[in-house]
């Protein structure tokens, strides 16, 4: 019997770690979803881009609805899709507040729901988050309130969705990176940006692509918070 290809779906996957990650995926000979409001129409027949904003509920039923259509199952959610908006505590907007909690948090909970309930269907699956190091390590320097109160709450939701689906075969782990070289960060940041590191410079997005990609094959491993974050969760 042949071995059915497993199934990445992959949200803010345009450009940065999300393109990152499809490429990785695709490497690994993975059919993948890849989701975000300015994602492009591929010629590969093993990745289907599905764009949209994941905030909105109906975005993720057209991702994991066209998945299934499409490759017959979902095997693998990695919830990357994330805002980020550095600010002092009180000159955060309304505005400010509804963007990172309606993609950090609201996407989350939409495409995690219904992927998951797939994955019940075939009694396995695996759900990674990409956080933040900042959730353990806030830094006077980078204000982060509100990327802390919404992937510190990530951070906790991948603990106990571990726990809540550890015996149906779904593993649920995240990813904490420091700052990575993306286009989230413009070269001429990166001299302030590396020493934020206690080593020294900022990480790579292969980084982050092989972390992920280590959880995937790592079947005795869920509820893990794994830092690649050059040691800013441990100290300065």
């Amino acid at each position: 019997m042949a071995i059915e290809q497993k199934v990445a779906v992959i949200t803010g996957a345009s450009q940065g770690i999300g393109a990152a990650l499809v490429q990785g995926f695709r490497e690994r000979n993975y059919r993948v979803v890849a989701t975000s409001r300015s994602v492009k129409r591929s010629g590969d027949d093993d990745l289907l881009t599905v764009p949209g904003n994941i905030a909105d509920r109906s975005t993720a039923e057209r991702v994991v609805s066209q998945a299934v259509a499409r490759f017959g199952r979902v095997d693998t959610l990695v919830n990357n899709a994330g805002i980020f908006v550095a600010k002092p505590f009180t000159q955060y907007t309304a505005e400010d507040y509804s963007a990172v909690m309606g993609t950090n948090v609201a996407g989350f909970f939409n495409i995690t729901q219904l992927a998951i309930a797939e994955m019940e269907k075939q009694g396995s699956g695996h759900i990674v988050q990409i956080t933040t190091t900042l959730v353990e390590q806030a830094n006077s320097n980078v204000p982060s309130v509100l990327a802390s109160l919404s992937k510190g709450g990530l951070s906790a939701a991948t603990r106990s969705l571990a726990i809540e689906y550890a015996k149906r075969g779904i593993r649920v782990n995240a990813v904490s990176p420091g700052i990575i070289k993306s286009p989230m960060h413009p070269v001429e940041t990166h001299a302030h940006l590396a020493p934020l590191h206690p080593v020294g410079r900022m990480g790579e997005m292969s980084d982050i692509v092989d972390a992920v990609l280590y959880l995937e094959g790592a079947p005795f491993v869920t509820g893990e918070i794994l830092h690649v974050d050059g040691g800013q969760s441990a100290g300065y």
